[in-house]
Formats: C-alpha cells, structure tokens, sequence
C-alpha cells in the first residue's frame, strides 16, 4: 500500500480531534509523513478555506504540492490511493455513507455544546441521544452481518473501520474536555460488537504504529 515518490504533511492541532481518522491512514498506507501545528489564529489565513485539518502532498518529481482540507474529504483521498475504500462505487457509497452518519453525530454534539439557550440545548441533546442509537445501532447490524469478526466489511482493514475507531476516540477522548459526563455517556451505549471493532482496529498489523494522543481506546471502552 506504500507509495514510494510521495510524502504528506498533516496539519492540525496538536489534539485528537478530527485529524485521528487521517493519522491512522496514513500510518496504515506505509507512507512517509510528518504533522505540523501551524500557530492559531495567525495561520488560518494561509490554509485552504481557512481551517484545519489540512493535507499536503509532496511528490519527489517536482510537480507542484496537492493541498486539500476537510477532514472527511483528506480521509476520503487517502482511502481510496491507498485501497481502504473499494474501487466500486456501490460498495464504497456503503462505507462514506455511515461516515456522513457520524459526521452528524458529532455536529449535533458540538451545537448542543455551544448552545448558550437551555430550551435549544436540551433540544439538541434529544436529537444528539437519539441519533447517537441510530448510529451504534447501524454498526452493531453491520458488524453482526458481518459474522462479528470486528470488521464492518470484508476481512480486512477498511475505511469504516478506520474512522469509527476515530469516531469514538473523538468523542470520548476529545470531547471529554467539552462535555465531562460524555464517557459515562457513550460508554454504556456501546455493544460488545462495536468493543470488539475498537480492539481489532488497535490491534491491527497496520496501526499498530499509530501512537495517539489519546492513548489507548481500547482500554478506555473496557475500563
């Protein structure tokens, strides 16, 4: 999965937070790669849409860099260069489609967060709790059909399993600082599919290499 005539430099804070899912990409593509934490707010006219995370793409022919933003669409490219997405569009469509589930999550978290009304906030918590159980609800079904081998799909590593191991290392670890309660939240909700799915992502031959900021997910799901 390695490519040897290019290198990336991810650019985000120095936190958890949404870059994890494109750290344990890049890990797991074999590829060189470094991470710098630009100063904030003095950088952020010099980033694309003027927000981070931030990807760029060096190659060692001389062409210019690649540089693209967005958490989603950084994780997206590299999944599929480097084959954690399927080649067919059906089957990928399948994968980015519970990453857009999560994506949600996480916008209804930060907006019941920051909401200063109680009446709006206790509203986005309603909608925050109920599209939380959608979504474990989803994996669980999937990881089952799957034959509970920690995989949502196939038998091998992929991007789903990639970024709801980063999903939950987010909203457990990052947002902790946001919302104190939020493990004690989470972490009841969380089925012995989706568990396993943590351990066998940390576990994996691939990632193994990844040394988050966060420590160890795993451990804190089982704690």
């Amino acid at each position: 999965m390695s490519s040897s005539n290019v290198s990336y430099t991810l650019r985000y804070f120095d936190i958890v937070g949404l870059a994890e899912s494109s750290r344990i990409l890049l890990t797991a593509a074999g590829v060189e790669w470094t991470e710098e934490h630009p100063e904030w707010p003095q950088e952020k006219p010099n980033q694309p849409h003027g927000r981070m995370p931030v990807l760029v793409e060096k190659s060692t022919d001389g062409s210019p860099d690649f540089v693209i933003c967005e958490s989603s669409n950084i994780e997206r490219y590299l999944a599929r260069t480097y084959g954690f997405l399927p080649t067919d569009l059906k089957q990928a469509a399948l994968q980015e489609q519970l990453r857009d589930l999560m994506s949600d999550v996480i916008v209804l978290f930060t907006s019941q967060v920051q909401c200063k009304n109680e009446e709006d906030k206790a509203e986005f918590q309603t909608k925050f709790d109920g599209l939380l159980e959608t979504l474990i609800n989803v994996q669980t079904k999937l990881l089952k059909d799957n034959g509970n081998t920690g995989r949502l799909f196939g038998n091998k590593l992929s991007y789903a399993d990639i970024v709801t191991y980063g999903f939950y290392m987010t909203m457990l670890v990052s947002f902790a600082g946001f919302k104190a309660d939020i493990v004690d939240v989470i972490k009841p909700k969380l089925t012995p599919e989706i568990v396993k799915l943590i351990s066998v992502v940390e576990s994996d031959p691939l990632v193994v290499k990844h040394k988050s900021r966060g420590g160890s997910l795993a451990a804190i799901v089982s704690a």
